[in-house]
């Protein structure tokens, strides 16, 4: 055995390279055996909480009884901003009923030129007033990053308590995480410059939320 051999060799049982199954497995029985540090204690209704935190972030909020409901809701918040008719959705609310709310909604990726975005959600945090979206082939991330106002459709049956109870949930129903998971808190801002607060700096500059009351 030459001396580069050794000392390889060496640095393999150092390092227990030569024991991937074991370390694996206790690496894995490490993460399944933790336990979840403090929580906050939040009393109150979750959809109350999200509410809140949305506006407090600067976000608008309106409620809706079902999905059905939505297009009528985005024709009056478009009206009310002047914002036009046309909007690009992700493809997993486009089918919805958007022509005879009067509008003209494309199911597709969003392009610069897009100025009004809709989408669903996985879930949302009611203890921060974040949502939680999942890129996709029906979720393309662009819907909510690229236009200048993004609408999000929320289930409130999807709303969880903390960050942790979002990561449980997707683990649960999709196993891993996709290949980028989005959280929104408001529209986008910065403080930059003089530590004044600018929103859209990044992304959408304003941000409005519907929650559904019924998943029916």
């Amino acid at each position: 055995m030459s001396s580069r051999e050794e000392i390889l060799k060496r640095v393999r049982a150092g390092v227990g390279k030569d024991d991937f199954a074991r370390r694996k497995a206790v690496a894995e029985a490490y993460m399944a055996a933790q336990k979840r540090g403090p929580q906050p204690v939040m009393a109150e209704d979750l959809v109350a909480r999200f509410q809140a935190k949305a506006e407090y972030l600067s976000s608008t909020v309106e409620q809706i009884e079902t999905l059905n409901d939505a297009p009528a809701a985005v024709a009056r918040h478009l009206a009310t901003l002047g914002l036009g008719v046309q909007a690009v959705a992700t493809p997993d609310v486009a089918g919805l009923p958007w022509a005879a709310a009067g509008l003209d909604v494309c199911g597709r990726v969003a392009v610069d030129a897009d100025l009004v975005g809709i989408s669903g959600c996985f879930c949302a945090i009611a203890e921060t007033g974040t949502l939680l979206l999942l890129s996709g082939p029906d979720s393309p991330a662009t819907v909510s990053l690229l236009p200048e106002t993004h609408i999000a459709l929320v289930s409130e049956s999807r709303i969880v308590a903390t960050m942790e109870d979002a990561f449980a949930l997707l683990r649960a129903e999709r196993g891993g995480l996709p290949r980028a998971a989005n959280f929104i808190s408001g529209p986008s801002r910065t403080g930059d410059i003089e530590q004044t607060i600018v929103l859209g700096a990044h992304g959408p500059c304003r941000v409005h939320l519907i929650m559904v009351k019924k998943d029916v």
